[in-house]
């Protein structure tokens, strides 16, 4: 069994790979990084069909190599993802917070929505059904610590931020590179939290019926 593993951010390839070697250790992954993606979405603000087409020579190339799954780690472009989905169906292409968002609403109403990139905030929301209430945070500056090597301060800032979310009934980690945060998202809150890496693998590992 082999999976594609699509990543916008570096940061998320580790998260990701190491969700596999715990939950799924003897599936094969192969990993693509474009981290313009991010950079590109950061300047323009919002996804335009360019980017689309972006997303779908990424997924025309993974199914070419003979990829059984596709699974994206970047959560701000939950339509480009979609559009490759239509693209390869009946083969399982994942967005990276499908899963988790089904695992968040059996867990509670009131869901916060824990951040480092903002186009996230804007982008994930909508994929909720609207039967609980969001409560989005952007960890401010956390990235841009991570980018220059300091996971102590990036770390610092997810749990400071967390805080805010308090009164939610559980606390969903929107992306790959924060996963490892939560245990410390857990103790500032005392709320239980989920993350992107786990679920997916969980998930991905059912429809393929490993």
């Amino acid at each position: 069994m082999r999976i594609t593993l699509i990543h916008a951010l570096k940061h998320s390839i580790s998260p990701i790979e190491a969700a596999f070697a715990l939950g799924w250790p003897d599936v094969r992954l192969m990993n693509l990084l474009d981290d313009s993606l991010s950079a590109d979405l950061a300047r323009d603000s919002k996804l335009n069909d360019a980017m689309t087409e972006r997303f779908l020579a990424l997924g025309d190339y993974a199914a070419a190599t003979g990829a059984d799954a596709i699974l994206f780690t970047c959560s701000a472009f939950g339509p480009c993802i979609e559009a490759v989905a239509r693209a390869h169906a009946p083969m399982p292409v994942l967005k990276p917070n499908e899963a988790m968002i089904e695992q968040a609403v059996t867990m509670g109403k009131r869901i916060g929505l824990l951040s480092t990139f903002p186009p996230t905030l804007a982008s994930m929301p909508p994929e909720f059904p609207a039967s609980v209430e969001i409560v989005p945070k952007l960890a401010e500056g956390a990235l841009a610590a991570l980018d220059r090597g300091d996971r102590a301060t990036h770390d610092q800032l997810i749990a400071e931020a967390s805080r805010d979310l308090r009164d939610c009934d559980v606390i969903a980690l929107a992306q790959f590179s924060i996963a490892s945060t939560a245990p410390l998202v857990a103790e500032a809150t005392g709320k239980p939290v989920v993350t992107t890496p786990d679920s997916a693998v969980a998930k991905l590992k059912r429809l393929l019926k490993a």
